[in-house]
């Protein structure tokens, strides 16, 4: 996953005349350039009913993203793609379920959880695998959109192990990108939750690497938030003066009387940012909830 930009008229240089033929009633749509929905915790299975929750869970989430006023600059779907060890049958159902934001011409960042698998992922994903990975055996990249410069990165340490790590070389690679992307803000996008500034009893699931990770955002001041889910559950902390946001699930919770379902819109701005939670129970106490971030300096 090479450096992407979400300018639709970017897209459309990219993808040439005759695509942008079949494609020219899908880009009519007004987008919002400040925009980005964040879904995670999909755990889309192949055998899945149409009709049965965690699919209709993200069916929804995806007709409600098409059926904005203003499209979204860029959905990004933070990992946990897959049911639960990653079989290529839960990435071609997921791929079905996603195919309606991509025909309406939206851009989908994808990322690993620990329920994933990259070989199956890649089979049936193909577009996703980059032909010169800039980490090696890992699925990473940088989305730049109007407000902010969004780094998506690999957490998946091995299918069904629960800790997360990102490993010397991936953080090699983060402070490159991130030294030459110091033009704005800088939003960290990773599966795992770090292991500070949260709950400790998800400690030990989450980044197992979470202290050399902070050395190397908190010294770049450009960094602002580090967004994740794995933990089926939604709150925000801070640690060393950068956001974390713990984003909810798509697909299920453990204790549905603490938690819900649910999918995040991100309003970014140079200073800042409002991050308001949808759930897929209208009368749930965090649907419609808007918190508002400011940077650090």
């Amino acid at each position: 996953m090479p450096i992407h930009l979400t300018s639709r008229r970017q897209f459309i240089a990219q993808m040439g005349a005759a695509a942008i033929f079949t494609q020219r009633e899908a880009f009519a749509a007004e987008v919002d350039e400040s925009l980005i929905a964040i879904l995670n915790d999909t755990h889309i299975g192949g055998k899945h009913p149409e009709n049965s929750p965690i699919p209709t869970h993200l069916r929804e989430t995806v007709a409600y993203l098409v059926g904005l006023p203003k499209q979204p600059a860029v959905v990004i779907i933070n990992g946990d793609l897959a049911l639960s060890n990653g079989q290529a049958a839960d990435y071609t159902h997921f791929a079905k379920l996603i195919a309606p934001l991509r025909e309406a011409g939206i851009p989908v960042h994808l990322s690993m959880g620990n329920h994933d698998d990259r070989d199956a992922f890649y089979k049936v994903l193909s577009a996703e695998k980059s032909a010169n990975a800039p980490v090696a055996s890992k699925h990473v990249g940088v989305v730049q959109t109007a407000s902010a410069n969004l780094f998506l990165l690999d957490t998946l340490k091995a299918t069904m192990v629960v800790q997360g790590l990102l490993g010397q070389e991936q953080r090699d690679w983060l402070s490159k990108m991130l030294d030459s992307h110091a033009d704005k803000p800088a939003l960290i996008f990773a599966h795992h939750n770090p292991r500070l500034g949260g709950e400790e009893k998800h400690f030990p699931g989450g980044l197992e690497d979470s202290e050399p990770l902070w050395e190397v955002l908190a010294s770049r001041p450009h960094v602002k938030a580090y967004v994740h889910g794995h933990i089926h559950h939604r709150n925000y902390f801070h640690h060393r003066d950068i956001h974390i946001l713990n984003t909810p699930a798509t697909s299920y919770v453990a204790n549905p009387k603490d938690s819900t379902t649910g999918w995040t819109m991100a309003r970014l701005s140079p200073t800042g940012g409002s991050f308001t939670t949808h759930t897929h129970l209208p009368e749930h106490d965090w649907n419609g909830v808007k918190v508002d971030l400011k940077w650090r300096v």
